[in-house]
């Protein structure tokens, strides 16, 4: 990983230190929420909503780990003249546990929307296989030129990273369409819903990725990386993670009303 940038406000590393609390509090509050509504969703979507809870739990215990390596990369102490002074301490700054964190997650996200939609069994094994795979590859290519400082290389990974990122992204806008207009009259737009805020949320990390190669540099580019990929985050986990919820227990009361097939 790129040794960070010298030079820093204290302005500038409260607003990062601040969006990785966020993030932690964001996603630790998920967590509880889905799996205390765990008893009050039918069985058939118990795995939806178990899975939406790993992955905020994945997501918290990560930002955990990235908030401890943030404040230990810097010293933060009172200057001379009566203002904080932010200094690096030496101590490498770990953001790789972002992309063990995405490894993990984004292909459960996208697993737990396709459980909780009840496809025929048949599609529903070829969409988890094929978009788990395809979002495994987009984190994995995207991480070699995470590291670099070159911008030709970071360019070279942004783009191979985006071909299956286009792939992910087109079958849960396009797709996916007509899966969704056999849902459930009253659940069709919180699946529409969870699809598009999945590609909104999903379109902000190739932006936020290439920010370092449009000419910011230094404690401003890492400062805007950092805080643009956790409110994502936060957005694509918790945020979705609730609209899973909202559909489970939507199919679950038109289960108990029999207006749904068991």
């Amino acid at each position: 990983m790129a040794p960070l940038a010298q030079d820093w406000t204290y302005a500038e590393w409260s607003a990062v230190y601040n969006a990785l609390s966020f993030g932690i509090a964001g996603m630790g509050s998920a967590t509880i929420f889905f799996w205390l509504q765990l008893p009050n969703v039918t069985k058939n979507y118990r795995t939806a909503l178990t899975i939406t809870g790993i992955v905020t739990l994945i997501a918290t215990y990560h930002y955990f780990r990235i908030f401890n390596s943030w404040v230990a990369a810097f010293n933060v102490g009172l200057g001379v003249n009566g203002s904080y002074e932010v200094t690096v301490s030496g101590t490498p700054f770990n953001d790789a546990y972002r992309y063990v964190d995405w490894l993990l997650t984004v292909p459960l996200l996208l697993v737990e929307l396709i459980l909780v939609m009840k496809l025929p069994q048949k599609e529903t094994v070829c969409l988890a296989w094929t978009l788990g795979i395809a979002s495994a590859v987009m984190v994995a290519l995207g991480y070699p030129g995470e590291i670099q400082d070159d911008l030709s290389v970071r360019w070279f990974w942004w783009a191979c990273a985006m071909v299956p990122f286009v792939y992910v992204v087109g079958t849960l806008v396009v797709g996916l369409g007509a899966a969704t207009a056999k849902q459930p009259e009253g659940v069709v737009d919180l699946v529409s819903a969870a699809r598009y805020l999945t590609a909104v949320s999903w379109l902000t990390y190739p932006f936020v990725y290439i920010i370092k190669n449009v000419g910011l540099a230094g404690p401003t580019a890492t400062m805007y990386e950092q805080i643009g990929y956790s409110v994502a985050d936060v957005m694509a986990k918790a945020v979705f993670g609730v609209l899973i919820w909202a559909i489970a227990n939507e199919k679950s009361r038109l289960e108990g009303e029999g207006k749904l097939l068991r």
